[in-house]
């Protein structure tokens, strides 16, 4: 259990790629990326980039409110989603440096109704998304709670004591989970006896100088000088109706200004905060050996070779994304209130503005020197579609002299490069590379993802003849306990259809002998008894997996 010591403390002066303020055809630049969010009834965000402790770039763009027509001011608070996750673990760690709690308990000394899952759950396991625990929206969302139905930090808990099983044992793997976040904030009104946004508003906000930044606990409350959140894109918006009313994996609502304040005790921290920020970089192994890079509420990454600190979050219309660069002493953060707004690919606009690029070799080189090699596979041999998990599947073929990957789960797609052997990578993503590997029948077996030191191993898919199955054998009523919902399998001209109370009818495939798709939403595996008769499915749906729907008679 040991801190990430990720930075180089002393920096020779030809290394320094970023003045203490910005040259103006670096503002420029920066200005040109939100030329679009200006034009006439469009929303828009706000942008701080600081360095050394000082505020080099302050702007706001676009409107706050489309039906008021009230524009974004740099002191426009925005709901931070995700990127509140850090400051959840700070309220922790504050408590573990005081004494009160210590982050390898057993979560069940704070939450005694929680179940016994059979295997311990620690703190410090929910603070590395390791615990495999399920994830809130995933879960609900197999419960059959839409998009848009309100949920509260109560409705998680109330769930979560029904549970019985997990997505796998705690410290085996690194599986992002909001639940583990929002019962770290009950563990923190457990142990002070106050209430969450008071508590850290008094703890951590204020001794830090984030004057503007507090914990919406309640999604209709009206606060001034909150943005409305938006869907859509180009001139067609819609209002994200709020439904979010959960603490502690998100819902902290701050600036720009206030988030950069936060973001440079990573490198300068506040006087008699050293510790605790040291604390909140502290990175683990999982139970293999192999490393988890995400620490306490931050991901540690690498992005043009400087060591990099970041999180996004987004919930509604709102993204988020806040990141440092310590060697730099450069924070970056960007708040926007529509949901194509892409804060992420925002921030690395600017860092690519403000940093010069110190790694050997990008991908494009790298790809130049591929002649030059000895290549173990050729492309054609690496293409195919390989399972990622049960009915997840990611589709390889060739784009362009390069890899393509479609992750048909999501419909996401991107080129990946090689760089050297048989691993790829996405240009100028040095924290996640593709391996193949099992060469057979002149084709590779084996992809695996390394994200961060996460490794998948995703075996390549085969399709079945299916013509022989007899699509009726799946027909039947599925009840979940741990999510008290039905779910319906029934066939409709020789095509399965599911059925739910809350959504209607919505397809379902068949993708090989006992497993189903709930088309672009869920992976279905039926279960059987020793006599090969159905008695349950399990659905996954990402972040929770496995959740067993018994057959009803």
């Amino acid at each position: 259990m040991k801190p990430k010591y990720l930075f180089i403390l002393l920096i020779s002066f030809n290394l320094v790629t970023v003045q203490a303020q910005l040259s103006e055809i670096q503002s420029q630049k920066i200005d040109s990326l939100f030329n679009t969010w200006n034009e006439e009834n469009h929303p828009g965000g706000t942008l701080g980039i600081m360095q050394n402790g000082k505020i080099i770039y302050s702007k706001a763009f676009g409107l706050a409110s489309l039906e008021y027509q009230v524009p974004n001011t740099i002191g426009t608070i925005f709901n931070i989603a995700s990127v509140s996750k850090q400051l959840t673990a700070m309220g922790i760690v504050l408590l573990h440096e005081k004494g009160k709690l210590s982050i390898d308990d057993d979560i069940r000394k704070y939450l005694p109704d929680m179940p016994d899952f059979g295997h311990t759950i620690t703190i410090r396991h929910m603070l590395h998304h390791t615990s495999g625990m399920r994830s809130l929206h995933a879960m609900l969302g197999l419960a059959g709670w839409r998009d848009g139905d309100p949920r509260t930090s109560e409705d998680l808990y109330r769930f979560m004591l029904k549970q019985k099983e997990l997505n796998f044992i705690p410290g085996d793997e690194y599986l992002y989970c909001n639940t583990g976040y929002i019962l770290m904030a009950k563990i923190i009104e457990n142990v002070t006896k106050e209430k969450f946004p008071q508590w850290m508003k008094a703890n951590v906000f204020d001794p830090l100088r984030m004057t503007d930044t507090y914990v919406e606990d309640r999604y209709d409350r009206i606060v001034p000088n909150n943005a409305t959140s938006y869907y859509g894109s180009n001139d067609v918006f819609f209002r994200a109706v709020e439904y979010w009313g959960y603490v502690g994996s998100g819902n902290v609502h701050s600036t720009t200004t206030d988030l950069l304040n936060w973001l440079q005790n990573f490198s300068t921290p506040t006087s008699n905060w050293s510790s605790a920020f040291e604390m909140l970089k502290t990175t683990d192994t999982l139970n293999n050996g192999s490393e988890n890079n995400y620490a306490f509420g931050v991901n540690f990454g690498n992005y043009k070779a400087y060591n990099k600190i970041s999180h996004g979050g987004s919930i509604g219309g709102f993204r988020a994304y806040a990141s440092h660069y310590p060697e730099e002493q450069l924070s970056i953060a960007v708040l926007t209130n529509f949901s194509s707004s892409n804060s992420r690919g925002i921030e690395r606009k600017i860092a690519n503005i403000l940093l010069k690029d110190k790694s050997k070799a990008t991908p494009e080189i790298a790809k130049a020197e591929i002649s030059k090699s000895v290549i173990s596979f050729p492309l054609e041999q690496l293409t195919g579609k390989y399972e990622i998990q049960s009915g997840v599947i990611a589709n390889i073929t060739i784009e362009n002299d390069s890899l393509h990957v479609l992750q048909e789960w999501n419909n996401s797609e991107y080129n990946i490069y090689k760089t050297k052997g048989n691993t790829y990578q996405i240009p100028k993503e040095d924290n996640v590379q593709f391996t193949f590997s099992e060469l057979k029948d002149n084709a590779t077996q084996l992809l695996s993802v390394n994200q961060n030191g996460r490794k998948i191993d995703a075996k390549r898919y085969v399709e079945e003849d299916l013509s022989s199955i007899s699509l009726n054998d799946y027909v039947g009523r599925f009840y979940s306990p741990e999510l008290e919902s039905t779910l319906d399998i029934i066939l409709k001209e020789d095509q399965l259809i599911g059925h739910h109370g809350r959504h209607g009818d919505f397809p379902m495939k068949l993708l090989s002998t006992d497993v189903l798709e709930i088309t672009g939403f869920a992976s279905v595996d039926v279960v059987r008894d020793v006599e090969n008769v159905i008695t349950g499915i399990r659905i996954s749906n990402g972040r929770a997996r496995n959740v067993l729907f018994e057959k009803q008679k």
